[in-house]
C-alpha cells in the first residue's frame, strides 16, 4: 500500500509542478506586458494628464520651438497621468531615451516629465547637458521654479516657469532664486545711489561747467569701482567717487591745456565718423513652420533630478 500511495504520489506532483512553472511564466508575461508605454512624439509638448489647455499647450510649444531653433538643443514636456507603480526615474530615461531627443553627437535633449497622480517631476538631461544642466540646477528648478505653481495647481505657470529656467541655464543665464538680490539689499542700494546722485551731481555740474568732462567720467568710474570691490558702501562710493573724479579733472586739465596751445588734440575729438559693418555671414536655421516634432538621434544616461509637490 506505501509503495503504491508513493508512486501515485509521484506522479500527481508531475503535473503540479508544471502547472507551477506555467503560472510563473504567465506572471512574467504579464507584468513585463504591463509596463508603462512610452506615448508617440508628435510635438515638443505631449499632454496626458489633462492639466494644460490647447492654448497653454501652444504657448510652450513656440517657446521650445524657439530654443531649438536658436541653440539646437531639444527640450519636450510630458503630462501622464499617473505612473501605474513603475518608477519615475526608469521611465522618464525610457521616454527619453526612445524619443532621441537632442543631436546626435551633442546629445543636447532634455525632458520634463510630470506624474499628476504621485505629484511627482522629472528633469531628464541628455549626455550633452550634463555639464550644463546639472543635477543640483535641475533640482533647484523644481523645488524654486516648478513645485510652489504646482502646490497651488497652477500647473501652466509651474511648466512654463521650469520651461523657461531651463532655456536659461541651457543659455548661461539661470539664476537660482537664493541667489537673487534680496528686497532688503535692493533697498539699501537704492538708497546709497540717492545719497550719491545729491551729493556729486552739483559737484559734477561744477566739473562741466569747468570744461571738465573726464573729471565726471572719472567720478563714475569711481563709483562703479568702489561698489565692485566694496560693496554696498557709503563710504567706499563717496571715495572712490571723488578719487575718481579729482582724477579726471587732473587728467581733462592736462589734455585741455595741451589742447590750447595748439601742440595735440585730445583723443576724443574724432575726425571720421564710426559705420558698423554687417557680416555677410549668417546663422541659417531648419524650419519649423510645418508643425512635425521629432527626436534628433540623442543619448541619455539617467543624469537629471527628480522631487515632488
Amino acid at each position: 500500500m506505501n509503495c503504491c500511495f508513493c508512486v501515485e504520489e509521484g506522479h500527481s506532483l508531475k503535473p503540479m509542478r508544471r502547472t507551477f512553472f506555467i503560472v510563473i511564466l504567465l506572471l512574467c508575461c504579464a507584468a513585463s506586458g504591463a509596463a508603462l508605454d512610452v506615448p508617440n512624439l508628435k510635438a515638443p509638448v505631449t499632454e496626458l494628464a489633462g492639466i494644460l489647455t490647447g492654448q497653454q499647450s501652444q504657448a510652450l510649444e513656440a517657446k521650445l520651438r524657439g530654443l531649438e531653433r536658436t541653440d539646437s538643443t531639444q527640450l519636450a514636456v510630458l503630462t501622464i497621468p499617473n505612473l501605474e507603480a513603475e518608477s519615475l526615474e526608469d521611465y522618464s530615461e525610457r521616454v527619453a531615451t526612445a524619443w532621441r531627443l537632442g543631436q546626435k553627437g551633442r546629445d543636447n535633449g532634455a525632458l520634463l516629465l510630470i506624474a499628476l497622480k504621485e505629484r511627482k517631476v522629472r528633469i531628464e538631461a541628455g549626455y550633452g547637458l550634463e555639464p550644463t544642466l546639472t543635477d543640483a540646477k535641475s533640482n533647484r528648478i523644481i523645488q524654486n521654479e516648478i513645485a510652489p505653481h504646482f502646490r497651488r495647481e497652477a500647473y501652466f505657470d509651474g511648466i512654463d516657469a521650469g520651461v523657461t529656467a531651463i532655456i536659461q541655464v541651457v543659455r548661461g543665464l539661470y539664476q537660482p532664486v537664493n541667489a537673487r538680490p534680496s528686497r532688503r539689499t535692493t533697498a539699501v542700494v537704492g538708497k546709497l545711489l540717492e545719497w550719491v546722485f545729491f551729493l556729486f551731481v552739483p559737484f559734477l555740474w561744477l566739473a562741466s561747467a569747468a570744461g571738465r568732462v573726464i573729471g565726471i567720467l572719472g567720478a563714475g568710474m569711481g563709483i562703479l569701482l568702489a561698489l565692485s570691490l566694496f560693496g554696498p558702501s557709503l563710504v567706499g562710493v563717496l571715495l572712490g567717487g571723488l578719487a575718481g573724479g579729482l582724477l579726471g579733472m587732473l587728467l581733462g586739465a592736462m589734455m585741455g591745456g595741451a589742447n590750447r596751445t595748439g601742440r595735440t588734440r585730445p583723443w576724443y575729438y574724432g575726425t571720421g565718423g564710426f559705420s558698423g559693418h554687417s557680416g555677410g555671414s549668417g546663422f541659417s536655421s531648419g524650419d519649423f513652420s510645418g508643425g512635425g516634432f521629432s527626436g534628433g538621434g540623442g543619448s541619455f544616461g539617467g543624469g537629471g533630478s527628480s522631487g515632488s509637490w
